[in-house]
């Protein structure tokens, strides 16, 4: 078994409220350095408050949070050097070349000027933003943008970053993009927390995922992890004929609560479309001689997770 990871970052009892608004409370949460660890949530819920917690830029009524085992009130400067921020709008000059804005973050970032080239270069061409390094940022795309933004936020070496809504209202091209740079800093060892509004971007990039509903944390596992929390998951049968359809009912366990449809002649059995209980429905039917003429599974996705955890239908950004 291969050895837990440790802690990028630790919450215990957060608390964050607006007069009488509480956007966070009593918040846990543990995130393994060198994963991606997405955070969802309705509109309001507390995403962004507690990115902009989690960045230093502001302080928790109550609770504790520790980056790499640095509390967040005794040593904020020291965070501040271990992490990278990209934000639901793309902080970027546009009068600016792209060159020009990695160097200006890495001044502000006390690097020396040869570090500050040489990183700036690397990043320039990880990004694919090489042929427009030397243009002014306004003439970028907004996928172009967003790369420089993710860029920028990298220039210190980061230990953790978070990204806030990094794809909101990119092209499908363009997020992909990004989603293959996420992806490739996540296989370095860069640990990512990511807020997002598209479900399938949390199912694709994230190793753990927490939903995060009314300041509370409501569910926290891995994308199947959470699936297996909704019902409904189930393997779908067809036969050629009712004949077939009638043994294939009949083969099953009385307990199995399968489903037949004599019309559609479809046979629906209660299943987390695993692959195990597959081949033995499978193996099953062959042992008595029973042709499918088709199979299809059918498992919950993040959109039924967060409509069963929140009561709504998408999350907003």
């Amino acid at each position: 078994m291969a050895p837990e990871r440790p802690p990028a970052l630790s919450i215990r009892h957060l608390r964050k409220a607006f007069g009488a608004h509480v956007v966070l409370d009593d918040l846990d949460l543990d995130i393994s350095a060198g994963t991606v660890f997405a955070l969802l949530g309705p509109n309001g819920a507390g995403k962004t408050t507690l990115v902009r917690i989690l960045a230093t830029l502001s302080l928790p009524d109550r609770g504790d949070v520790e980056v790499f085992e640095h509390d967040l009130r005794q040593a904020p400067d020291t965070i501040r050097r271990l992490i990278g921020v990209t934000g639901q709008n793309a902080s970027v000059d546009g009068v600016l070349t792209g060159t020009e804005n990695l160097r200006l973050t890495g001044r502000l970032l006390h690097l020396g000027k040869a570090e500050t080239l040489r990183r700036g270069t690397e990043l320039l061409e990880r990004f694919d933003l090489v042929d427009a390094a030397d243009k002014p940022v306004a003439s970028y795309s907004g996928g172009m943008r967003r790369r420089l933004d993710l860029a920028m936020s990298l220039m210190g070496k980061p230990r953790i970053v978070f990204l806030d809504e990094p794809t909101t209202g990119l092209d499908p091209r363009s997020r992909r993009d990004l989603w293959t740079a996420i992806k490739e800093l996540a296989a370095e060892g860069t640990t990512i927390l990511l807020t997002t509004q598209y479900l399938e971007e949390a199912d694709q990039l994230a190793d753990r995922i927490a939903v995060l509903d009314g300041g509370r944390i409501v569910a926290d596992g891995t994308p199947e992890e959470l699936k297996r929390l909704v019902p409904g998951g189930h393997i779908r049968f067809r036969f050629a004929d009712r004949a077939l359809l009638d043994a294939a009912a009949r083969a099953l366990d009385s307990d199995s609560g399968g489903h037949a449809d004599p019309e559609q002649l479809t046979l629906q059995v209660p299943s987390d479309g695993s692959a195990t209980e597959i081949k033995q429905l499978l193996d099953r039917f062959a042992e008595l001689d029973i042709a499918i003429d088709q199979l299809t599974v059918h498992t919950p996705d993040l959109d039924d997770v967060f409509f069963a955890l929140t009561g709504r239908t998408e999350v907003a950004a």
